[in-house]
């Protein structure tokens, strides 16, 4: 079926990943789920600093769960969640992908279907989800910490609330409202297992278009329990609780140390790429500094 595990992942390649979560190989369970996918949005970031190294990565699930297990690199949603399909597949999960849409205040539309990959574990019940069906999406950024079931409803995530409802608006089968804190409005998805192919011309357009947000903007983004961690430019912004700390880095080995301490990425490129990523990254944020009066 569309949407199930490839095959190609290697017990290497696994035990790889399974040290960058400091997680041991455990049966598939809900309870396994929810230690699996913590440690995923703590230790894997979404992050777009490839782009801004000219880098071009493609989408394939198996080159993504590589570069997290052996590269220490993240991603956007379709490189977290597609390695993370695998990890759980070769674990022994029932998951699939599924296409989503991000969207702002605006509502759902057609038109932001494929701009965000989901994924569904299924096979898992407990007595608060009798039916097993698990909403996993470790590809938000500032969102879930732990997987949601599939069963509409308000969840709390120490101080996020999300809800989770099916609506009835031809545009999704699903869709979870974000907090009012994060960084989007909500994502519409579909029930239909897809392949990863769904998604490649999507991924052209936001990776490489000047219109792209991911192209303009550096971003790194981490889940805690508490909170998050965002880095967009040279802004960290630090969720913890009901604390909202910022702090602007100037300098670039604090930078270039929060993106290797805080974040946990290996940019592992010639000096001359990172001298030309934090000039970019400057001139980026001085002309934003312009456009706000900053």
């Amino acid at each position: 079926m569309a949407g199930f595990l490839t095959g190609l992942v290697s017990p290497a390649d696994v035990a790889a990943y399974l040290r960058r979560l400091e997680v041991d190989a455990e049966p598939p369970s809900a309870a396994a789920l929810v230690r699996l996918h913590r440690a995923q949005v703590e230790r894997v970031p979404y992050e777009t600093i490839w782009i801004h190294l000219g880098q071009q990565w493609g989408i394939d699930p198996v080159d993504s769960l590589r570069r997290v297990a052996h590269d220490r690199r993240g991603g956007y949603c379709y490189h977290l969640n597609g390695a993370f399909f695998e990890l759980l597949g070769a674990l022994g999960y029932r998951v699939s992908r599924h296409v989503g849409g991000v969207h702002g205040p605006e509502g759902p539309s057609p038109e932001a279907l494929t701009n965000h990959l989901v994924l569904v574990v299924e096979g898992l019940p407990t007595d608060s989800n009798p039916g097993g069906r698990w909403y996993v999406d470790a590809g938000l950024g500032d969102a879930l910490y732990e997987p949601l079931p599939m069963v509409a409803g308000e969840y709390q995530q120490a101080t996020m609330r999300f809800e989770l409802t099916e609506p009835n608006d031809g545009v999704g089968d699903w869709h979870l409202g974000h907090d009012p804190t994060g960084s989007f409005t909500g994502m519409s998805f579909r029930v239909g297992a897809v392949s990863i192919d769904a998604f490649g011309k999507r991924h052209a357009f936001l990776s490489s278009s000047p219109q792209s947000g991911f192209v303009r903007v550096l971003t790194a983004q981490r889940r805690h329990a508490t909170g998050v961690d965002i880095l967009r430019g040279l802004v960290l912004t630090r969720v913890d609780g009901e604390q909202r700390m910022v702090r602007e880095l100037d300098q670039r080995r604090d930078w270039l140390d929060v993106i290797a301490d805080l974040f946990g990425l290996r940019l592992d490129v010639a000096p001359s790429a990172l001298e030309s990523l934090w000039a970019k990254v400057v001139a980026a944020h001085e002309a934003w500094l312009l456009s706000t009066g900053g």
